[in-house]
Parts: structure tokens; C-alpha cells; sequence
């Protein structure tokens, strides 16, 4: 009996000399370049003024001294985007392959802080899943609910466009604002259904275990209790990742708010 009472001081209780956690910033952003998702938002990647501003984002994150960065590019194409990182460093003339939030983002922070090495943590194999099935199944249970939370959730995010890219990405990474994005892409599917058939909670379950995915690809990274992650994706991506994030054994999770001033 006494050891069973020590096993389980030890699970409740902690270790003392259990593994320090390693600290992430779990950072979500809108698509910087071209994305196929139902909601974006418009943004010119040339455009001098935007990228002066997120410079801006990047040197605000680069205060987090992160080791490690992850971006929402497949693990399998880790050779090429570090080889487009490393032209990056080397030369300030180059054209990265990689654009968007990845080049103009990830690649600035990466050199301000001086990373070796970008991770690429998507995974696509299962990405497609039909986020439009609201509006295109017939004999609905519940027809209302998808459509009254949807349109509210758009007048919400109306405001969003005439935001500076900070104030833009300050919002999308407020917990509320994250909780939503949960919501809009997966949990409101689960109201959309026929009478005994659970055609939105099957859509919604394909996302899940995308980020699933993700998550288990950032656990494959070799790391040490002194390596500091940066996480950049889609601000959907970082929802879910914050969600598995906060109850880690591996991961502390770093507030965002703390470095977007």
C-alpha cells in the first residue's frame, strides 16, 4: 500500500526530478500568400507597407529568442525549405520559394534570432474535408443553427480588414477569437446532419485529426530542455495546437500577448 500511495503522489503531485518543460510560442496568423480556404483575408505580399509592418510582427517575436521555428509546410519538404531559408540568410537579394508568412514572417525571425533550422508540421494526406457540407445538405434536423451562428460570427470579423497586421494578428490570437476559429472550422459542422447520419461530425472529426497530425509531427522534432519553439500557422491550426498544447507533459505554453506589444 505504500508504494501505491507514493505512485500516486508521483502522478498527482509531480517529480522532482521530472523533465523541465520546453517553452512555445504558439503564434496563428492569416495566409500571407494565396490560400484556398473559405475564409481569408485580403493581403498584398509585395506591398511595401505590409511588409514593413510585419518585419515589424517579426522583430516583436524574435524578443521570444526562439531555437526552433515551425511553419505550416509538409515535413517532407524540410530539405528544400531550408535550403531556401539558408539563401535567405546568405544573400538579401534572394526570392524565397517559400512566400507568404513563411518567407516574410518565419525566415526575418529566423535570422533575427538567429535559428539554424525551420521545421516544416503540416500535413496534408488527410487536409481535404468538405467545410461547405452546411450549405449543401439537404433535409437537415437542424437547418438554423449553422446558418444563425455563421452569419453572426461574419458581422463579428467585419471589422477585422480595417486593422493594422498587428492590431489584425493581436486579435486573431486572443483565446476568444481562437475559440471561434475552432468553432467556425469544425464544431459548427456537428449541427449539420439528416436523421440518424452524422454527416457534419464526420467532416469536423477530419479536422481534428489534421491537427492531430500536426501536433504528433512537432513531437518528432528532436528538441532539449533548452530549445525554445516558435509555432507559426494558420490561426485555426494554432487554436487546436494551443488547445493540446496547454495540457503538455513536453510544452509550456507561452502567451502570445506577452511578446505582440
Amino acid at each position: 500500500m505504500r508504494n501505491i500511495g507514493i505512485a500516486f503522489g508521483i502522478l498527482f503531485f509531480g517529480n522532482s526530478n521530472a523533465q523541465q518543460k520546453i517553452e512555445v510560442l504558439n503564434f496563428g496568423t492569416f495566409h500571407m500568400s494565396y490560400t484556398p480556404d473559405a475564409h481569408k483575408v485580403e493581403f498584398d505580399e509585395k506591398d511595401q507597407k505590409n511588409r514593413k509592418e510585419t518585419y515589424q510582427v517579426a522583430k516583436l517575436l524574435a524578443d521570444f529568442k526562439p531555437t526552433i521555428i515551425c511553419v505550416e509546410i509538409i515535413p517532407e519538404k524540410n530539405e528544400e525549405l531550408n535550403g531556401d531559408y539558408s539563401s535567405f540568410i546568405k544573400d538579401k537579394g534572394h526570392k524565397a520559394k517559400f512566400g507568404g508568412e513563411i518567407a516574410i514572417i518565419a525566415y526575418e525571425v529566423g535570422k533575427l534570432a538567429g535559428v539554424k533550422k525551420i521545421y516544416g508540421i503540416d500535413e496534408q494526406q488527410t487536409a481535404a474535408y468538405n467545410y461547405n457540407i452546411a450549405n449543401e445538405l439537404e433535409n437537415q434536423v437542424d437547418s438554423v443553427t449553422y446558418k444563425s451562428y455563421m452569419g453572426k460570427i461574419m458581422q463579428e470579423f467585419a471589422h477585422i480588414d480595417k486593422l493594422s497586421i498587428l492590431e489584425k494578428l493581436k486579435v486573431f490570437n486572443q483565446k476568444e477569437t481562437l475559440q471561434k476559429f475552432i468553432n467556425v472550422n469544425a464544431d459548427i459542422l456537428t449541427y449539420s446532419s439528416t436523421k440518424g447520419n452524422f454527416e457534419g461530425a464526420d467532416e469536423a472529426s477530419k479536422f481534428y485529426r489534421r491537427n492531430l497530425r500536426i501536433f504528433s509531427n512537432l513531437n518528432q522534432i528532436p528538441v532539449t530542455g533548452q530549445d525554445r519553439i516558435l509555432l507559426i500557422t494558420g490561426a485555426t491550426h494554432a487554436a487546436f495546437l494551443g488547445e493540446l498544447l496547454q495540457w503538455s507533459p513536453k510544452y509550456k505554453l507561452v502567451e502570445v500577448a506577452e511578446y505582440l506589444q
